[in-house]
């Protein structure tokens, strides 16, 4: 059965690159109808914290990436240490503090500085003592890959401090829990010689490796904070949607084929294959991230849109959460749903239709509302007020009924009844707006206006 892990430490919150890892490995757990671990490494008390861990387990869960078993190596020391000290009895491993001066006292000058430091720092430490020998594996996705470990010092197991290092708890954790496969970012292909030493010193079944490519910026060189390195939790304050960027995450790396970027993620689970994975870098391009997410948005299920925007509604305090009406909340969502690139795009488009009063610009107004419109407005009113359906194909057949009997262009009335409505001079369809409006709201908001003029 196939085993995968994502191990993140909570030294940061999650980040797009962490994010693409945990999601190929949940990808390939779900293809293979396999196990998707978590594993916390927060082996760095100093610098893990609870925050970080709080962030990394909140956006695992908005994108979707629910895991089987969950574990924390800051609750697994007994046991690595249990193995350090098997590999010194098994004499392949020695306490640092029993080094031989002339072993840490070779070479040049400045080699004998850099021995000596090594020493000190690691006094009372256990260490591997490293092989001479070629080692290699075949990766997944790179294909062959050889190393010489001549050119890798003997490494640390335990530190002074009696916490483990990073390969030697990955590889006690990784064999004990048995991955099948480690999935994870090439710029870990330097500790994977490293980790197979460790593998063949204690007896353990190698797993099979795939190293992922890295993510570049769209202006190159690699993810910065700069440069779009954004940890999950902003793109989620920014109005994207979970589905949304696990699609485009999904894209950086691998494709489901004849130039598709939309793909539903049960269509993916079935199409994955984790040796299809390119094997050169992705780009972040930030503009089809955008595309995709309004591609979504125009897709998305009305009722689920409202669940993240009622509370941007709350904040701006345009309803009242426990008191407003759903439907109508409803409705103005499917209406401009296909304008909306983000979440947020709703409230700076749709604010107006919340209020009392309308907010006019003063330029606006002079722009469209710069005559007397009280005839034309009550007109449109008495017409539309004898509907007995409101819907946007009544309310232009008698607005175009309108425009012909006063002789004037739509225009001349289309814009000014836009803007004396909603504030606004651009949106969706008047009709479909004032559909959404409801006959008492449009009456209300343009007998406001016609008296001002009276």
């Amino acid at each position: 059965m196939v085993r995968v892990r994502f191990a993140p430490s909570p030294t940061g919150f999650l980040h797009i690159g962490g994010a693409r890892t945990a999601l190929f490995n949940w990808l390939y757990a779900q293809s293979q109808k396999g196990t998707f671990i978590l594993r916390i490494e927060d082996t760095d008390a100093a610098r893990s914290k609870k925050q970080y861990l709080d962030e990394i387990l909140y956006s695992l869960e908005w994108l979707g990436f629910r895991w089987d078993e969950l574990y924390y190596q800051s609750q697994r020391f007994d046991i690595y240490r249990e193995y350090a000290q098997r590999l010194v009895k098994e004499k392949k491993a020695y306490y640092a503090e029993k080094m031989p001066i002339e072993e840490t006292a070779n070479g040049d000058g400045n080699q004998q500085k850099e021995n000596k430091f090594y020493s000190e720092q690691t006094k009372h430490a256990i260490i591997l003592k490293v092989p001479q020998q070629k080692t290699s594996f075949v990766d997944l996705i790179r294909g062959p890959i050889e190393f010489d470990t001549s050119v890798i010092k003997d490494q640390v197991l335990i530190k002074s401090d009696g916490t483990p290092t990073y390969n030697f708890a990955c590889v006690i954790d990784d064999a004990l829990m048995n991955i099948t496969h480690v999935i994870r970012g090439d710029d870990h292909i330097s500790n994977t010689p490293k980790q197979l030493l460790l593998y063949e010193a204690l007896g353990f079944k190698q797993p099979f490796f795939a190293h992922l490519p890295l993510i570049l910026a769209k202006e190159g060189g690699r993810l910065s904070k700069r440069k779009g390195a954004t940890a999950i939790s902003e793109f989620r304050a920014q109005g994207y949607l979970p589905e949304a960027l696990v699609n485009f995450l999904l894209l950086l790396g691998w494709s489901p084929g004849a130039d598709r970027e939309i793909i539903d993620i049960k269509e993916a689970i079935q199409l994955f294959d984790i040796r299809k994975v390119n094997k050169t870098a992705a780009v972040l391009d930030l503009e089809k991230l955008n595309w995709i997410n309004s591609e979504y948005i125009k897709r998305a299920d009305a009722d689920k849109l409202a669940e993240q925007i009622i509370p941007l509604l709350c904040e701006r305090n345009l309803i009242d959460k426990n008191n407003f009406d759903r439907n109508y909340l409803i409705s103005l969502i499917k209406l401009f749903q296909s304008r909306m690139t983000f979440v947020h795009d709703f409230i700076e488009r749709a604010d107006s239709f919340f209020v009392k009063e309308v907010t006019i610009d003063p330029k606006d107004k002079e722009r469209f509302l710069n005559r007397n419109l009280s005839r034309e407005f009550s007109l449109f009113l008495k017409r539309i007020e004898s509907l007995s359906e409101f819907k946007p194909e009544a309310i232009e057949a008698e607005f175009r009924a309108l425009v012909s009997e006063l002789g004037i262009q739509s225009k001349d009335l289309i814009h000014p009844l836009r803007v004396a409505l909603t504030g606004k001079t651009v949106g969706p369809g008047l009709f479909e707006v004032i559909a959404v409006l409801g006959k008492e709201r449009t009456k209300e908001r343009l007998s406001r206006w016609i008296k001002q003029e009276s």
